[in-house]
Parts: C-alpha cells; sequence; structure tokens
C-alpha cells in the first residue's frame, strides 16, 4: 500500500498552477538591459525548485507523476487554447483580435514547452536523484544547483529553439537561450537557501527521506521504488 503523505498532493497542485501561468506568460520576449528573457523565466524555474523538493523528499517515483500530471495540464491548455480561439466570437464581442493574439500562440509554445519542460524536468530529477546517492545526502546545494544546470540547459534550448526558431534571427535566438538560462540558474542559486528550509521543514513534517537506490527512472513508468 503506497504511503500517503500531508503535503505531496498541494506541492503538486502549485507545481502545475505554476506550470499553467509561465506558459500563458511565457509568449511574452522582455527586455532587460542585453538581456532577451521570455517573460516565464521569473516564475518558471519555481517548478524546477519544486522538482528538486519531489526528489529529494518522496523520491524520484514522486517527481515523475508530479511531471506527467504538468504534461497533462499544458496539454488541455494548449487544446483549449486552440478550440477558444477557432470558436466563431459573438458579433458584439469585440475582443477576438487581442484573444488571438494571445493564445494563438499558445499552440506552439505550449508544444515547446511540452517537449522541453517533459525533457528538462526529468534530467533535472534524475541528476538530483544520482547526486544524492553519489554524495550520500550530503551538500544539498550540489544537487539543486547540479540538477540545475543540467536540466534548465535542456529545456532552455529546446523551448526557445522549437517556441521561436523562424520568428527570430538566428543571433536572437542565442541571444535568448543564453538569457533565460542565466537567470533560471541563478534564480536557483539565489532561491538556495529557500530550498534548504522547505526541503529540512518537509523531511521533518513527513518523515521521509528518499534515497532512490531500487529505482527504475524510465519516465514511461509510473510506479517506482525508493529506498
Amino acid at each position: 500500500m503506497a504511503r500517503r503523505y500531508r503535503y505531496l498532493d498541494l506541492l503538486t497542485i502549485g507545481f502545475v498552477v505554476v506550470l499553467l501561468i509561465s506558459n500563458l506568460i511565457g509568449p511574452k520576449i522582455c527586455a532587460l538591459g542585453p538581456l532577451r528573457p521570455s517573460a516565464a523565466e521569473f516564475l518558471f524555474p519555481l517548478t524546477y525548485i519544486c522538482g528538486d523538493v519531489f526528489t529529494e523528499v518522496y523520491g524520484y517515483g514522486a517527481s515523475r507523476r508530479a511531471i506527467w500530471l504538468g504534461f497533462f495540464a499544458m496539454a488541455l491548455l494548449a487544446g483549449m487554447g486552440q478550440l477558444a480561439v477557432a470558436l466563431p466570437p459573438a458579433p458584439e464581442w469585440e475582443g477576438q483580435e487581442a484573444f488571438a493574439t494571445v493564445f494563438g500562440l499558445v499552440p506552439r509554445f505550449a508544444l515547446a514547452s511540452l517537449v522541453a519542460y517533459w525533457a528538462g524536468e526529468f534530467t533535472n530529477s534524475y541528476t538530483l536523484a544520482k547526486l544524492k546517492l553519489f554524495t550520500g545526502g550530503r551538500w544539498l546545494w550540489t544537487r539543486t544547483v547540479g540538477s540545475t544546470v543540467t536540466g534548465q540547459a535542456v529545456d532552455t534550448a529546446v523551448v526557445v529553439l522549437v517556441a521561436f526558431a523562424g520568428t527570430q534571427a538566428p543571433a536572437m535566438l542565442v541571444r535568448m537561450v543564453l538569457s533565460s538560462y542565466l537567470i533560471k540558474v541563478v534564480v536557483e542559486v539565489v532561491a538556495t537557501p529557500v530550498t534548504y528550509m522547505v526541503v529540512g521543514w518537509l523531511k521533518r513534517a513527513e518523515s521521509a527521506d528518499a534515497y532512490d537506490r531500487r529505482t527504475n527512472f524510465n519516465p514511461f513508468a509510473w510506479q517506482g521504488e525508493s529506498a
């Protein structure tokens, strides 16, 4: 019988909400001096912090479950956004053009995010789980930062290339990748003390500290063991 945790479902819901909001605001490119990040970069890194917490406290299996729930939620958002734009607007409603401008970008951006998120989040969780075994559970900062360095590299490159290729010059794409990646890694590093506090509190509250020694790391396997 699977163990029930007090806060796992709440954390999973928050993870999915942050993910959906990130996809809605993601198409906007911001100008911060020489940097050209997507607006999502100021919120999306929280999903990686959540992924670190899932894997560190509850194990890779819990992280895999949250990643797939987020994946299906994003797919639903993309599908409904496309449907909402395609439905004929009421003659007296004047917001169709603005609505289509915002949600018309969602399918392509969501597709990019689906692929990038899937690859990046699993890279992040896998790296953290393996580093935890390698370090014997010590030096949490090496796992949170190390997993972000790998996971965000995969995520950022894929999402920018799939979402914006053909709409931006190659030089701009490279600039966007580097800008977004830098911001994501910096956010993770700055958030490390908070991650430490949350992980420590959850381990005590849940009496849990997972080590993925016997875990099936196949992302398509719903069940897996942590010990």
